[in-house]
């Protein structure tokens, strides 16, 4: 889906306020080791329901071969924004604002208060789940997909196949 398209739909779909069903919390939970539920319970409903919605993808395309660490990454890619505490319209704002001034001025905001910090941290969601996975025990692949998965599959420091399936879940 292009990019526009994208996050035109993630919007619309972050409106709704309600979590996961009970039965999909439980289905994510099941691929989760103990640190990365911690992190699951602390990411909001919209990012929980759209990490469910990635999972399903990858296992669907990848079925029995998709190990637990792959579900975990599937299911954590997003968990860095949770340290911003954006809600729906600030992330819009944040996403335009890195369009206008570039990604790499999350580096100077992050260094500064308020809500240009909390901007530069949600840019850096990427890096950011990468280090609280790395704290929470998670796999290697999972951590590693966290930083990466923005990045083209073909620029991905893992196996071609798998991130090529994570990145097209999460652009679904």
């Amino acid at each position: 889906m292009g990019g526009a398209t994208h996050l035109a739909k993630r919007f619309v779909i972050s409106l709704w306020p309600l979590g996961p069903s009970s039965q999909d919390d439980q289905w994510a939970r099941s691929h989760l080791i103990d640190g990365e539920v911690a992190l699951w319970e602390r990411m909001n409903n919209q990012d929980r329901r759209h990490s469910i919605g990635v999972a399903r993808r990858v296992h669907d395309a990848l079925g029995e071969t998709a190990s637990r660490p792959v579900m975990a990454a599937a299911l954590l890619h997003d968990v860095g924004k949770i340290e911003s505490r954006l809600g729906t319209f600030l992330r819009v704002v944040a996403t335009l604002s890195a369009a206008v001034a570039g990604r790499e001025t999350a580096e100077m905001w992050v260094q500064t208060s308020g809500i240009t910090r909390r901007v530069g941290l949600y840019l850096k969601h990427p890096s950011i789940g990468a280090d609280l996975l790395a704290m929470a025990g998670s796999d290697a692949f999972t951590q590693t997909w966290a930083r990466e998965h923005h990045h083209l599959a073909e620029n991905c420091s893992l196996d071609v196949d798998l991130a090529t399936a994570l990145r097209d879940a999460d652009d679904d």
